[in-house]
Protein backbone atom coordinates (compact mmCIF):
# COMPACT_ATOMS: atom_id res chain seq x y z
CA UNK A 1 0.00 0.00 0.00
CA UNK A 2 2.90 2.45 0.99
CA UNK A 3 4.67 1.60 -2.14
CA UNK A 4 1.58 2.37 -4.74
CA UNK A 5 0.00 5.05 -2.86
CA UNK A 6 3.65 6.58 -2.59
CA UNK A 7 4.32 6.53 -6.22
CA UNK A 8 0.96 8.06 -6.38
CA UNK A 9 1.32 10.58 -3.96
CA UNK A 10 5.14 11.76 -5.42
CA UNK A 11 3.86 11.90 -9.02
CA UNK A 12 0.34 14.14 -7.49
CA UNK A 13 2.80 15.98 -5.20
CA UNK A 14 4.23 17.12 -8.77
CA UNK A 15 1.33 17.78 -10.07
CA UNK A 16 -0.03 19.31 -7.03
CA UNK A 17 2.77 21.80 -6.67
CA UNK A 18 2.50 22.44 -10.56
CA UNK A 19 -1.17 23.40 -9.69
CA UNK A 20 -0.20 26.23 -6.68
CA UNK A 21 2.41 27.22 -9.55
CA UNK A 22 -0.90 27.66 -11.94
CA UNK A 23 -2.70 29.23 -9.27
CA UNK A 24 0.37 31.73 -7.83
CA UNK A 25 0.11 32.80 -12.14
CA UNK A 26 -3.52 32.79 -12.33
CA UNK A 27 -3.46 35.43 -8.28
CA UNK A 28 -0.91 37.80 -10.23
CA UNK A 29 -2.81 38.29 -13.31
CA UNK A 30 -6.40 38.95 -12.06
CA UNK A 31 -6.31 38.99 -8.37
CA UNK A 32 -9.50 38.17 -6.40
CA UNK A 33 -12.10 40.66 -8.26
CA UNK A 34 -15.30 40.08 -10.56
CA UNK A 35 -13.31 38.90 -13.41
CA UNK A 36 -11.84 35.61 -11.38
CA UNK A 37 -14.82 34.85 -9.87
CA UNK A 38 -16.50 34.83 -13.19
CA UNK A 39 -13.53 32.98 -14.45
CA UNK A 40 -13.35 30.15 -11.56
CA UNK A 41 -17.29 29.14 -11.46
CA UNK A 42 -17.54 28.77 -15.43
CA UNK A 43 -13.98 26.55 -14.94
CA UNK A 44 -16.06 25.12 -12.05
CA UNK A 45 -18.94 23.34 -14.25
CA UNK A 46 -16.80 21.61 -17.02
CA UNK A 47 -14.33 20.33 -14.33
CA UNK A 48 -17.28 18.80 -12.23
CA UNK A 49 -17.19 16.05 -14.97
CA UNK A 50 -13.63 15.50 -13.65
CA UNK A 51 -14.86 15.06 -10.11
CA UNK A 52 -17.63 13.16 -11.01
CA UNK A 53 -15.90 10.81 -13.28
CA UNK A 54 -12.54 10.68 -12.30
CA UNK A 55 -12.72 10.50 -8.43
CA UNK A 56 -16.37 9.43 -8.31
CA UNK A 57 -18.95 7.14 -10.18
CA UNK A 58 -17.17 5.96 -13.16
CA UNK A 59 -14.41 4.59 -11.85
CA UNK A 60 -16.27 3.42 -8.90
CA UNK A 61 -18.27 1.62 -11.54
CA UNK A 62 -15.89 0.38 -14.07
CA UNK A 63 -12.87 -0.86 -12.67
CA UNK A 64 -14.24 -3.73 -10.02
CA UNK A 65 -15.58 -5.21 -13.53
CA UNK A 66 -12.90 -4.46 -15.52
CA UNK A 67 -10.75 -6.42 -13.16
CA UNK A 68 -13.43 -8.90 -12.66
CA UNK A 69 -13.12 -9.50 -17.13
CA UNK A 70 -9.73 -9.79 -16.88
CA UNK A 71 -9.39 -12.73 -13.92
CA UNK A 72 -12.27 -14.59 -15.44
CA UNK A 73 -12.50 -13.85 -18.88
CA UNK A 74 -8.62 -13.03 -20.37
CA UNK A 75 -7.41 -9.82 -21.79
CA UNK A 76 -8.96 -9.69 -24.69
CA UNK A 77 -12.55 -9.37 -22.94
CA UNK A 78 -11.35 -7.09 -20.76
CA UNK A 79 -10.18 -4.55 -23.61
CA UNK A 80 -13.25 -5.32 -25.74
CA UNK A 81 -15.03 -4.07 -22.23
CA UNK A 82 -13.02 -0.89 -22.17
CA UNK A 83 -13.55 0.20 -25.91
CA UNK A 84 -17.62 -0.15 -25.18
CA UNK A 85 -17.48 1.92 -22.07
CA UNK A 86 -15.45 4.49 -23.69
CA UNK A 87 -17.46 4.86 -27.22
CA UNK A 88 -20.59 4.82 -25.21
CA UNK A 89 -18.74 7.97 -23.13
CA UNK A 90 -17.59 9.49 -25.86
CA UNK A 91 -20.87 9.58 -27.60
CA UNK A 92 -22.94 10.55 -24.11
CA UNK A 93 -20.31 13.47 -23.66
CA UNK A 94 -20.53 14.65 -27.03
CA UNK A 95 -24.27 14.87 -26.94
CA UNK A 96 -23.99 16.52 -23.37
CA UNK A 97 -21.61 19.25 -24.82
CA UNK A 98 -23.55 20.04 -28.19
CA UNK A 99 -27.06 20.90 -26.02
CA UNK A 100 -24.91 22.98 -23.49
CA UNK A 101 -23.37 25.03 -26.16
CA UNK A 102 -26.77 25.78 -27.93
CA UNK A 103 -28.63 26.70 -24.57
CA UNK A 104 -25.81 28.89 -23.78
CA UNK A 105 -25.60 30.51 -27.49
CA UNK A 106 -29.58 31.02 -27.42
CA UNK A 107 -29.38 32.64 -23.87
CA UNK A 108 -26.91 35.04 -25.22
CA UNK A 109 -28.74 35.65 -28.14
CA UNK A 110 -31.87 35.98 -26.28
CA UNK A 111 -31.16 38.00 -23.58
CA UNK A 112 -29.27 41.02 -22.05
CA UNK A 113 -26.87 40.16 -19.15
CA UNK A 114 -25.01 42.10 -17.03
CA UNK A 115 -21.08 42.10 -17.61
CA UNK A 116 -20.41 39.41 -15.34
CA UNK A 117 -22.88 36.77 -16.03
CA UNK A 118 -22.45 37.37 -19.65
CA UNK A 119 -18.52 36.89 -19.15
CA UNK A 120 -19.21 34.14 -17.07
CA UNK A 121 -21.81 32.56 -20.22
CA UNK A 122 -18.86 33.54 -22.73
CA UNK A 123 -16.34 31.61 -21.16
CA UNK A 124 -18.57 28.42 -20.36
CA UNK A 125 -19.07 28.47 -23.70
CA UNK A 126 -15.11 28.44 -24.54
CA UNK A 127 -14.28 25.79 -21.69
CA UNK A 128 -17.16 23.37 -21.91
CA UNK A 129 -15.77 20.43 -24.49
CA UNK A 130 -12.82 20.43 -22.03
CA UNK A 131 -15.54 17.81 -20.33
CA UNK A 132 -15.29 15.33 -23.46
CA UNK A 133 -11.33 15.10 -22.72
CA UNK A 134 -11.63 15.47 -19.06
CA UNK A 135 -14.19 12.29 -19.63
CA UNK A 136 -11.55 10.50 -21.50
CA UNK A 137 -9.00 11.19 -19.37
CA UNK A 138 -10.50 10.15 -16.45
CA UNK A 139 -12.13 6.28 -17.76
CA UNK A 140 -8.04 5.82 -19.33
CA UNK A 141 -6.60 6.44 -15.58
CA UNK A 142 -9.15 4.25 -14.05
CA UNK A 143 -7.69 1.43 -16.70
CA UNK A 144 -4.08 2.50 -15.82
CA UNK A 145 -5.02 1.90 -11.66
CA UNK A 146 -6.51 -1.28 -12.66
CA UNK A 147 -3.31 -2.77 -14.02
CA UNK A 148 -1.26 -1.26 -11.31
CA UNK A 149 -0.05 1.46 -13.25
CA UNK A 150 -0.61 4.68 -10.36
CA UNK A 151 2.83 7.04 -11.13
CA UNK A 152 1.68 7.63 -14.70
CA UNK A 153 -1.80 8.38 -15.00
CA UNK A 154 -1.31 10.69 -11.39
CA UNK A 155 1.19 12.86 -13.17
CA UNK A 156 -0.96 13.29 -16.37
CA UNK A 157 -2.35 16.46 -13.92
CA UNK A 158 1.31 17.74 -14.68
CA UNK A 159 0.89 18.16 -18.44
CA UNK A 160 -2.19 19.79 -17.60
CA UNK A 161 -1.01 22.72 -15.39
CA UNK A 162 2.09 23.40 -17.57
CA UNK A 163 -0.17 24.44 -20.78
CA UNK A 164 -2.31 26.18 -18.17
CA UNK A 165 0.85 27.94 -16.70
CA UNK A 166 2.17 28.96 -20.46
CA UNK A 167 -1.10 30.12 -21.29
CA UNK A 168 -0.87 33.01 -19.09
CA UNK A 169 2.11 33.62 -20.15
CA UNK A 170 2.16 33.09 -24.13
CA UNK A 171 -1.74 33.43 -25.00
CA UNK A 172 -2.51 36.07 -22.76
CA UNK A 173 -0.43 38.89 -24.20
CA UNK A 174 -1.56 38.30 -27.48
CA UNK A 175 -5.12 39.18 -26.53
CA UNK A 176 -6.50 42.53 -26.04
CA UNK A 177 -3.58 44.39 -27.66
CA UNK A 178 -4.48 48.48 -27.81
CA UNK A 179 -6.92 48.33 -25.09
CA UNK A 180 -6.63 50.72 -22.45
CA UNK A 181 -5.39 48.41 -19.01
CA UNK A 182 -8.77 48.26 -16.95
CA UNK A 183 -10.76 46.77 -20.01
CA UNK A 184 -7.70 44.73 -21.17
CA UNK A 185 -8.80 41.99 -18.59
CA UNK A 186 -12.34 40.71 -19.12
CA UNK A 187 -10.80 39.97 -23.46
CA UNK A 188 -7.14 38.04 -21.68
CA UNK A 189 -9.09 35.89 -19.81
CA UNK A 190 -10.58 34.12 -22.87
CA UNK A 191 -6.79 33.40 -23.26
CA UNK A 192 -7.03 31.08 -20.27
CA UNK A 193 -10.08 29.17 -21.47
CA UNK A 194 -8.47 28.10 -24.33
CA UNK A 195 -5.63 27.06 -22.40
CA UNK A 196 -7.94 25.01 -20.60
CA UNK A 197 -9.06 23.25 -24.14
CA UNK A 198 -5.61 22.48 -24.64
CA UNK A 199 -4.33 21.42 -21.34
CA UNK A 200 -7.21 18.40 -21.38
CA UNK A 201 -5.73 17.20 -24.85
CA UNK A 202 -2.13 17.47 -22.92
CA UNK A 203 -3.52 15.06 -20.35
CA UNK A 204 -5.52 12.64 -22.55
CA UNK A 205 -2.72 12.12 -24.45
CA UNK A 206 -0.49 11.89 -21.86
CA UNK A 207 -1.98 8.32 -20.48
CA UNK A 208 -2.17 6.71 -23.99
CA UNK A 209 1.63 5.66 -24.27
CA UNK A 210 1.29 3.81 -21.37
CA UNK A 211 -1.96 1.99 -22.15
CA UNK A 212 -0.59 0.81 -25.94
CA UNK A 213 2.34 -0.46 -24.04
CA UNK A 214 -0.25 -2.94 -21.71
CA UNK A 215 -2.06 -3.64 -24.72
CA UNK A 216 -4.55 -1.50 -25.35
CA UNK A 217 -6.04 -0.13 -28.96
CA UNK A 218 -8.98 1.67 -29.25
CA UNK A 219 -11.62 0.38 -31.70
CA UNK A 220 -15.37 1.14 -32.13
CA UNK A 221 -17.48 -0.75 -29.98
CA UNK A 222 -21.14 -0.41 -29.98
CA UNK A 223 -22.28 0.36 -26.67
CA UNK A 224 -26.03 0.11 -27.09
CA UNK A 225 -26.37 -3.73 -26.41
CA UNK A 226 -23.60 -3.99 -24.86
CA UNK A 227 -23.86 -6.10 -21.68
CA UNK A 228 -20.52 -4.23 -19.64
CA UNK A 229 -21.76 -0.89 -20.73
CA UNK A 230 -25.24 -1.74 -18.94
CA UNK A 231 -23.69 -3.14 -15.93
CA UNK A 232 -21.87 -0.01 -15.51
CA UNK A 233 -24.60 2.34 -16.08
CA UNK A 234 -26.77 0.15 -13.57
CA UNK A 235 -24.04 0.84 -11.22
CA UNK A 236 -22.62 3.96 -12.10
CA UNK A 237 -26.36 6.26 -11.62
CA UNK A 238 -26.58 5.46 -8.18
CA UNK A 239 -22.82 7.12 -7.66
CA UNK A 240 -23.48 9.40 -10.33
CA UNK A 241 -26.57 11.10 -8.57
CA UNK A 242 -24.78 10.76 -5.09
CA UNK A 243 -20.93 12.34 -6.49
CA UNK A 244 -23.43 15.07 -8.65
CA UNK A 245 -25.20 15.87 -5.63
CA UNK A 246 -21.91 16.87 -4.07
CA UNK A 247 -21.40 19.06 -7.60
CA UNK A 248 -24.64 20.43 -7.77
CA UNK A 249 -24.08 21.68 -4.01
CA UNK A 250 -20.30 23.23 -5.37
CA UNK A 251 -22.23 24.94 -7.82
CA UNK A 252 -24.99 26.33 -6.31
CA UNK A 253 -23.25 27.36 -3.12
CA UNK A 254 -20.64 28.51 -5.92
CA UNK A 255 -23.42 30.87 -7.47
CA UNK A 256 -25.48 32.00 -4.45
CA UNK A 257 -21.35 33.35 -3.31
CA UNK A 258 -21.14 35.29 -6.83
CA UNK A 259 -23.75 37.53 -6.57
CA UNK A 260 -23.52 37.97 -2.48
CA UNK A 261 -19.93 40.30 -2.96
CA UNK A 262 -17.33 39.99 -5.37
CA UNK A 263 -13.93 37.93 -4.70
CA UNK A 264 -15.89 35.41 -2.33
CA UNK A 265 -15.66 32.84 -5.31
CA UNK A 266 -12.20 33.49 -6.22
CA UNK A 267 -11.31 33.54 -2.57
CA UNK A 268 -13.00 30.27 -1.47
CA UNK A 269 -11.40 28.66 -4.48
CA UNK A 270 -7.74 29.45 -3.46
CA UNK A 271 -8.33 28.01 0.36
CA UNK A 272 -9.70 24.60 -1.35
CA UNK A 273 -6.57 24.46 -4.32
CA UNK A 274 -4.14 24.48 -0.86
CA UNK A 275 -6.70 21.78 0.54
CA UNK A 276 -6.13 20.09 -2.45
CA UNK A 277 -1.90 19.32 -2.17
CA UNK A 278 -2.45 17.00 1.53
CA UNK A 279 -5.85 15.96 0.48
CA UNK A 280 -4.38 14.91 -2.98
CA UNK A 281 -1.12 13.97 -2.13
CA UNK A 282 -2.64 11.49 0.84
CA UNK A 283 -6.44 10.90 0.52
CA UNK A 284 -6.74 10.60 -3.16
CA UNK A 285 -4.06 8.87 -3.64
CA UNK A 286 -4.93 6.05 -0.48
CA UNK A 287 -8.44 5.92 -2.16
CA UNK A 288 -7.00 5.59 -5.66
CA UNK A 289 -5.10 2.07 -4.54
CA UNK A 290 -7.81 1.03 -2.19
CA UNK A 291 -10.21 0.84 -4.74
CA UNK A 292 -8.36 -1.81 -7.07
CA UNK A 293 -6.81 -3.61 -4.05
CA UNK A 294 -10.30 -4.02 -2.05
CA UNK A 295 -12.34 -4.97 -5.21
CA UNK A 296 -10.10 -7.66 -5.41
CA UNK A 297 -10.35 -9.05 -2.06
CA UNK A 298 -14.41 -8.65 -1.94
CA UNK A 299 -14.45 -10.37 -5.32
CA UNK A 300 -12.34 -13.08 -3.33
CA UNK A 301 -14.50 -12.59 -0.37
CA UNK A 302 -11.30 -12.16 1.62
CA UNK A 303 -13.04 -10.17 4.43
CA UNK A 304 -10.69 -10.58 7.06
CA UNK A 305 -7.85 -9.31 4.73
CA UNK A 306 -10.57 -6.51 3.09
CA UNK A 307 -11.13 -5.25 6.68
CA UNK A 308 -7.26 -4.80 7.76
CA UNK A 309 -6.25 -3.56 5.02
CA UNK A 310 -9.28 -0.57 5.20
CA UNK A 311 -8.12 -0.17 8.55
CA UNK A 312 -4.35 0.31 7.95
CA UNK A 313 -5.61 2.70 4.83
CA UNK A 314 -7.44 4.80 7.52
CA UNK A 315 -4.78 4.70 10.08
CA UNK A 316 -1.98 5.71 7.69
CA UNK A 317 -4.31 8.75 6.04
CA UNK A 318 -5.76 9.94 9.76
CA UNK A 319 -1.93 10.30 11.34
CA UNK A 320 -0.92 12.45 7.88
CA UNK A 321 -3.43 14.24 7.20
CA UNK A 322 -4.11 15.27 10.78
CA UNK A 323 -0.63 17.36 10.84
CA UNK A 324 -1.33 18.73 7.44
CA UNK A 325 -4.67 19.44 8.39
CA UNK A 326 -3.26 21.69 11.61
CA UNK A 327 -0.18 23.49 9.91
CA UNK A 328 -2.74 24.77 7.16
CA UNK A 329 -5.11 25.84 9.89
CA UNK A 330 -2.43 27.88 12.57
CA UNK A 331 -0.07 29.13 9.12
CA UNK A 332 -2.41 30.16 7.21
CA UNK A 333 -1.78 33.70 6.79
CA UNK A 334 2.15 33.02 6.14
CA UNK A 335 1.33 29.88 3.54
CA UNK A 336 -1.06 31.76 1.33
CA UNK A 337 1.09 35.66 1.85
CA UNK A 338 4.44 33.30 0.75
CA UNK A 339 2.42 31.94 -2.40
CA UNK A 340 -0.26 34.44 -3.65
CA UNK A 341 0.84 37.92 -2.61
CA UNK A 342 2.18 39.87 -6.06
CA UNK A 343 0.62 41.47 -8.48
CA UNK A 344 -3.06 42.01 -8.79
CA UNK A 345 -3.29 39.76 -5.39
CA UNK A 346 -3.05 42.13 -2.10
CA UNK A 347 -2.72 41.77 1.23
CA UNK A 348 -6.39 42.26 1.22
CA UNK A 349 -6.82 39.14 -0.70
CA UNK A 350 -3.54 37.26 1.19
CA UNK A 351 -6.45 38.12 4.44
CA UNK A 352 -9.57 36.55 2.64
CA UNK A 353 -8.00 33.52 1.68
CA UNK A 354 -6.19 33.02 4.83
CA UNK A 355 -9.61 33.32 6.24
CA UNK A 356 -11.05 30.73 4.28
CA UNK A 357 -8.28 28.38 4.74
CA UNK A 358 -8.43 28.45 8.31
CA UNK A 359 -11.93 27.59 8.30
CA UNK A 360 -11.78 24.85 5.67
CA UNK A 361 -9.12 23.17 6.77
CA UNK A 362 -9.90 21.64 10.08
CA UNK A 363 -11.96 19.50 7.96
CA UNK A 364 -9.10 18.11 6.30
CA UNK A 365 -8.98 14.48 7.78
CA UNK A 366 -12.55 13.82 7.48
CA UNK A 367 -12.77 14.93 3.61
CA UNK A 368 -10.19 12.26 3.03
CA UNK A 369 -12.26 9.87 5.51
CA UNK A 370 -15.10 10.12 2.93
CA UNK A 371 -13.06 8.88 0.47
CA UNK A 372 -12.06 6.29 1.50
CA UNK A 373 -15.13 4.60 2.95
CA UNK A 374 -16.88 5.29 -0.06
CA UNK A 375 -14.44 3.23 -1.78
CA UNK A 376 -14.87 0.01 0.50
CA UNK A 377 -18.78 0.32 -0.03
CA UNK A 378 -18.04 0.40 -4.18
CA UNK A 379 -15.59 -2.64 -4.08
CA UNK A 380 -18.13 -4.40 -2.17
CA UNK A 381 -20.46 -2.82 -5.35
CA UNK A 382 -22.61 -1.22 -3.16
CA UNK A 383 -22.93 2.40 -4.78
CA UNK A 384 -26.38 3.11 -3.29
CA UNK A 385 -25.83 3.79 0.64
CA UNK A 386 -23.16 6.10 0.23
CA UNK A 387 -25.21 8.15 -2.32
CA UNK A 388 -28.02 8.30 -0.23
CA UNK A 389 -25.66 9.69 2.83
CA UNK A 390 -24.21 11.82 0.52
CA UNK A 391 -27.49 13.65 -0.97
CA UNK A 392 -28.17 13.77 2.65
CA UNK A 393 -25.38 15.24 4.18
CA UNK A 394 -24.85 17.70 1.05
CA UNK A 395 -28.72 19.45 1.11
CA UNK A 396 -27.67 19.85 4.94
CA UNK A 397 -24.40 21.96 4.02
CA UNK A 398 -26.12 23.25 1.37
CA UNK A 399 -28.33 24.95 4.06
CA UNK A 400 -26.23 25.80 6.42
CA UNK A 401 -23.44 27.44 3.36
CA UNK A 402 -26.31 29.62 2.48
CA UNK A 403 -27.41 31.05 6.05
CA UNK A 404 -23.52 31.40 6.77
CA UNK A 405 -22.23 32.86 3.36
CA UNK A 406 -23.70 36.26 4.30
CA UNK A 407 -22.31 37.05 7.81
CA UNK A 408 -18.82 34.48 7.05
CA UNK A 409 -18.81 35.03 3.58
CA UNK A 410 -15.86 32.57 2.24
CA UNK A 411 -15.91 31.74 5.49
CA UNK A 412 -19.05 30.04 5.18
CA UNK A 413 -18.63 27.37 3.15
CA UNK A 414 -15.95 25.86 4.89
CA UNK A 415 -17.54 25.98 8.09
CA UNK A 416 -20.20 23.96 6.67
CA UNK A 417 -18.36 21.54 4.79
CA UNK A 418 -16.25 20.71 8.10
CA UNK A 419 -19.48 20.06 9.73
CA UNK A 420 -21.24 17.67 7.49
CA UNK A 421 -18.43 15.86 6.74
CA UNK A 422 -18.30 14.84 10.33
CA UNK A 423 -21.70 13.76 9.90
CA UNK A 424 -21.02 12.05 6.46
CA UNK A 425 -18.23 9.75 7.98
CA UNK A 426 -20.00 9.06 10.87
CA UNK A 427 -23.10 7.70 8.99
CA UNK A 428 -20.56 5.69 6.33
CA UNK A 429 -18.83 3.78 9.35
CA UNK A 430 -22.38 3.05 11.06
CA UNK A 431 -23.60 1.73 7.33
CA UNK A 432 -20.58 -0.09 6.87
CA UNK A 433 -19.88 -1.64 10.30
CA UNK A 434 -23.85 -3.09 9.60
CA UNK A 435 -22.81 -4.21 6.09
CA UNK A 436 -20.02 -6.17 7.20
CA UNK A 437 -20.94 -7.13 10.40
CA UNK A 438 -17.73 -5.62 12.20
CA UNK A 439 -14.75 -3.47 10.83
CA UNK A 440 -12.12 -4.17 13.40
CA UNK A 441 -10.98 -0.76 14.24
CA UNK A 442 -10.20 -0.99 18.15
CA UNK A 443 -6.71 -1.20 17.10
CA UNK A 444 -6.90 2.46 15.35
CA UNK A 445 -9.37 4.01 17.86
CA UNK A 446 -7.00 3.26 21.20
CA UNK A 447 -4.47 5.58 19.50
CA UNK A 448 -7.33 8.60 18.76
CA UNK A 449 -6.71 9.73 21.87
CA UNK A 450 -3.20 10.11 21.80
CA UNK A 451 -3.09 11.64 17.98
CA UNK A 452 -5.89 14.49 19.20
CA UNK A 453 -3.03 15.37 21.59
CA UNK A 454 -0.14 15.32 20.04
CA UNK A 455 -2.12 17.50 17.00
CA UNK A 456 -2.48 19.90 19.73
CA UNK A 457 0.71 20.42 20.71
CA UNK A 458 1.95 20.45 17.10
CA UNK A 459 -0.46 23.30 16.35
CA UNK A 460 0.73 25.22 19.71
CA UNK A 461 4.46 24.89 18.82
CA UNK A 462 3.63 25.89 15.28
CA UNK A 463 1.49 29.73 16.05
CA UNK A 464 4.37 30.48 19.10
CA UNK A 465 7.83 29.48 16.36
CA UNK A 466 5.60 31.63 13.45
CA UNK A 467 4.72 34.72 16.15
CA UNK A 468 8.55 34.50 17.35
CA UNK A 469 9.80 34.61 13.45
CA UNK A 470 7.23 37.70 12.63
CA UNK A 471 8.45 39.65 15.96
CA UNK A 472 12.17 38.89 15.56
CA UNK A 473 13.35 38.59 11.46
CA UNK A 474 10.00 39.34 10.59
CA UNK A 475 8.64 38.94 6.24
CA UNK A 476 10.40 41.67 4.46
CA UNK A 477 12.29 39.45 2.41
CA UNK A 478 11.34 35.94 0.00
CA UNK A 479 13.74 34.27 2.05
CA UNK A 480 11.87 35.56 5.66
CA UNK A 481 8.39 34.70 3.92
CA UNK A 482 9.87 31.22 3.24
CA UNK A 483 11.53 30.71 6.57
CA UNK A 484 7.85 32.17 8.42
CA UNK A 485 6.35 29.10 6.76
CA UNK A 486 8.97 25.97 6.61
CA UNK A 487 10.37 26.82 9.93
CA UNK A 488 7.04 26.46 12.49
CA UNK A 489 6.09 23.96 9.84
CA UNK A 490 9.25 22.13 10.22
CA UNK A 491 9.60 22.29 13.60
CA UNK A 492 5.79 20.92 14.88
CA UNK A 493 5.72 18.52 12.32
CA UNK A 494 9.33 16.93 13.84
CA UNK A 495 8.05 17.06 17.49
CA UNK A 496 4.57 15.35 15.72
CA UNK A 497 6.56 12.49 14.47
CA UNK A 498 9.16 11.98 16.94
CA UNK A 499 5.81 12.13 19.51
CA UNK A 500 3.97 9.47 17.20
CA UNK A 501 7.42 6.98 16.86
CA UNK A 502 8.10 7.74 20.90
CA UNK A 503 3.68 6.53 21.45
CA UNK A 504 4.29 3.22 18.81
CA UNK A 505 1.76 4.71 16.62
CA UNK A 506 1.13 2.02 13.92
CA UNK A 507 0.90 4.27 11.12
CA UNK A 508 4.17 6.24 12.38
CA UNK A 509 6.41 3.14 12.44
CA UNK A 510 5.05 1.39 9.60
CA UNK A 511 6.01 4.79 7.51
CA UNK A 512 9.60 4.54 9.15
CA UNK A 513 10.13 1.23 8.35
CA UNK A 514 9.27 1.46 4.63
CA UNK A 515 11.08 4.53 3.86
CA UNK A 516 14.42 2.82 6.09
CA UNK A 517 14.06 -0.08 3.87
CA UNK A 518 13.83 2.15 0.58
CA UNK A 519 16.89 4.03 2.02
CA UNK A 520 18.96 0.86 2.58
CA UNK A 521 18.34 -0.85 -0.71
CA UNK A 522 19.23 2.13 -2.67
CA UNK A 523 22.66 2.18 -0.70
Amino acid sequence: MLKASGAMAAATLTSRLLGLMREMVYYGFMGTGWVNDAFVYAFTIPNLFRRLLGEGALTAAFIPIFKEKEKQHGEVEMWRAANAVISGLVVAACVIVALVLLAISLALTLHSFDAKTKLLLELLRVMFPYMILVCLTAVMMGMLNARGHFFIPAMGATMLNVVMIASVFWLAPRFGVGLPKEQRLPVQIFALAYGVLAAGVAQAAFQLPTLRRDGFRYRWESPWRNETVRQVVRKMIPGTIGVAAFQINVALVQGVALFIGAGIVSSYNGAVRLMELPQGMIGISLATYLLPTLSGLAAEKNYPEFRATLRQGLGTLIFLNLIASVLLTVLAFPIVRLLFERGAFTIVSTQHVSYALTCLAPGLVMFSTVNILARAFYALGDTKTPMLISIFCLTLNFIISCLLLHPLREGGPGIANTLTSVLNVSLLVFALRKKLGKLELEPLRKHLGTLALMTLLAGFVAWECWQLWESTIGHATLVRKIGAVFVPGGVAGGIYFLAALACKIPAATELTGFLLAKFKKRN
